[in-house]
């Protein structure tokens, strides 16, 4: 099982030395990839004393393909995921050209990982249709994995028409993996186990989190997936004051058959880089992350 982290992206500050520093040392530390959230736009609240969502206009976010597309400079193996990319408030060739491009800049280091995201303010502001956001996911990437495979592309689907076109330079990875998120619902658990090479699992490692992950190898069971060809990964939140639980927690998601987990830092009172690198080093020196 790969071990990773999760960028402290509201956290961690405007500051490219730290940003840097951070990638270089988690990379140094042995952790195996770098997942960070997606969110391009936050809600002005003023006006809306009923918001529910966990970010807002105070909240920031780095853009993750430009973020990566430094990170790949600054780092030589630790893998890049996307945790998620929420697909379909993006437009479907620009993301599979900024996708590719990153894989070749990386040296094929990029996971994609997608999902549809619940901010309704975000859509609107990019111009793309909230509610029918699950369907044209799944046409989004059976195109994606088009344009990276092939030198020329005929498309024409229900949302999309690409006329005998292509893009250049192709990734690395043909395809690049594209894992998916969420999969609270039965309707998206089944989408992700027929689409994806992953599935970046919020469903906890708790009884209920138990039975959608029985029901999840079920569906890929049903859609004749071959066994081992589908990854799971897990999150945790470190447990700065009982660092073998964390580990614990780990070996959990370890059992449970999960091939990634990812380490969060944020949500402690951790401000900047160097804040969270402290958590990490000191994680690492209770876990193996060969």
């Amino acid at each position: 099982m790969r071990i990773g982290v999760t960028f402290p992206q509201t956290e961690i500050g405007n500051d490219i030395g730290e940003i840097r520093e951070y990638a270089v040392e988690v990379e140094k530390l042995g952790y195996r990839h770098i997942l960070a959230y997606d969110h391009v736009i936050g809600a002005n609240l003023r006006n809306r004393p009923d918001w529910q969502g966990p970010y807002n206009l105070e909240t920031s976010f780095h853009e993750v393909f430009v973020l990566f597309g430094f990170l790949a400079a600054a780092t030589d193996t630790i893998e890049l995921a996307t945790g998620i990319v929420i697909l379909p408030q993006r437009q479907t060739v620009l993301v599979a050209k900024q996708a590719a491009s990153l894989d070749l800049l990386s040296g094929g280091r990029l996971r994609l990982g997608v999902g549809l995201g619940w901010n309704q303010v975000e859509y609107e502001a990019l111009n793309e249709d909230f509610t029918n956001r699950g369907a044209r996911s799944a046409e989004q990437i059976e195109l994606m994995r088009s344009l990276w495979t092939e030198q020329s592309v005929e498309f024409e689907g229900r949302w999309h028409s690409v006329p005998d076109a292509g893009i250049l330079p192709l990734p690395v990875q043909r395809p690049i993996p594209i894992w998916m998120g969420g999969g609270s619902s039965d309707r998206a658990l089944r989408r992700i186990a027929r689409l994806s090479d992953g599935w970046m699992s919020n469903c906890g490692k708790e009884e209920a989190g138990r039975v959608l992950l029985d029901r999840f190898q079920g569906y890929l069971d049903e859609y004749g997936r071959e066994p081992g060809s589908v990854g799971l990964q897990g999150g945790i939140t470190i447990n700065p004051d009982d660092l073998k639980k964390t580990v614990n927690d780990v070996n959990e998601w370890r059992e449970l058959g999960a091939t990634h987990v990812s380490i969060n830092t944020m949500g402690l009172g951790r401000v900047g880089g160097p804040a969270h690198l402290e958590l990490l080093r000191a994680f690492a020196g209770e876990v193996s992350l060969a």
